[in-house]
């Protein structure tokens, strides 16, 4: 009698086993893109912030130098962002926030804080969506976050306390923005105008039809008033991540309070022309 050959049958689990390979492979290749990506956007919105802190004036157009320099920078995480738009669509959008989020945040940095010296005021979060979607895509817009939002704007207090203090240290001036039309007068209130009222010195008064235009102290000083309004979910990674933003927040403004301080009384002290730092440099430093 011939040996019959003994074969095993195939397991009935084999393809699903399969099955959860090749979904974990691609999960792997998916993560892998979006940490990469993040890193790339990250050094690209950098560099941007770099170029950016050359300037000494806010509220005013970037100068044609600004933007020519940042567009190869802008270019690069446009692609970076249609790389993976894909990726992070549906369910990944949660999935993979945790690898995105640092080149979210990064990003938001530096669009907050251009937008800001254009136009001397924050971006908001629709317009910020929306800059995002162009970037990424029509068709698959990569999501920005509430949370990503929110600490870009922290970390962007910053990059303000080193661009006023810089400023200070070249012009000798709190860099502030150009004075806007007067308001609409308020009605004349019915009260007795004889009543006592607070004295408050304005100091000196802008000229006829303008308001007193803002520094950038004071709208760092708004910026952290209003991000300390937030109330985070408790024992959430977003509180966590807010309680130390705030803390460098509430430095960065107390450090730029502290060189005005300095410019202003120890400067009164020094021979008209004086600018901090003016010892120590060999030639008058460029500024734009």
């Amino acid at each position: 009698m011939g040996e019959t050959k003994n074969e095993h049958p195939s397991s009935p689990y084999a393809a699903m086993f399969e099955g959860f390979r090749k979904d974990l492979d691609e999960h792997q290749d998916r993560r892998e893109r979006v940490i990469k990506a993040s890193r790339d956007i990250t050094a690209a919105s950098k560099k941007i912030i770099f170029s950016l802190q050359r300037l000494r004036n806010i509220g005013q157009p970037l100068p044609p130098f600004v933007t020519k320099n940042n567009a190869q920078y802008w270019e690069i995480i446009k692609e970076r962002y249609k790389t993976i738009s894909v990726d992070l669509q549906g369910l990944n959008t949660h999935r993979y926030a945790s690898q995105i989020t640092h080149g979210n945040q990064e990003f938001m940095e530096a669009l907050t804080f251009q937008h800001y010296l254009e136009a001397q005021k924050l971006i908001s979060y629709d317009e910020s969506k929306a800059q995002m979607a162009a970037l990424s895509g029509e068709a698959d817009p990569v999501q920005l976050s509430i949370e990503d939002y929110i600490l870009g704007i922290f970390d962007m207090t910053g990059e303000l306390m080193k661009f006023a203090i810089t400023a200070m240290a070249t012009s000798g001036k709190l860099p502030e923005g150009r004075p806007k039309k007067e308001r609409k007068p308020k009605q004349e209130s019915s009260e007795d105008p004889s009543a006592d009222k607070m004295d408050i010195d304005d100091g000196p008064s802008p000229q006829s039809g303008e308001e007193k235009p803002r520094n950038v102290l004071s709208d760092m000083r708004e910026i952290r008033l209003q991000l300390e309004m937030l109330e985070a979910p408790r024992k959430s990674k977003l509180s966590d991540d807010v309680e130390k933003k705030a803390k460098v927040m509430r430095e960065s403004v107390e450090k730029v309070e502290k060189a005005l301080y300095s410019l202003t009384v120890r400067g009164s002290e020094r021979p008209k022309g004086w600018v901090p730092g003016a010892e120590e440099r060999p030639a008058e430093v460029e500024s734009y």
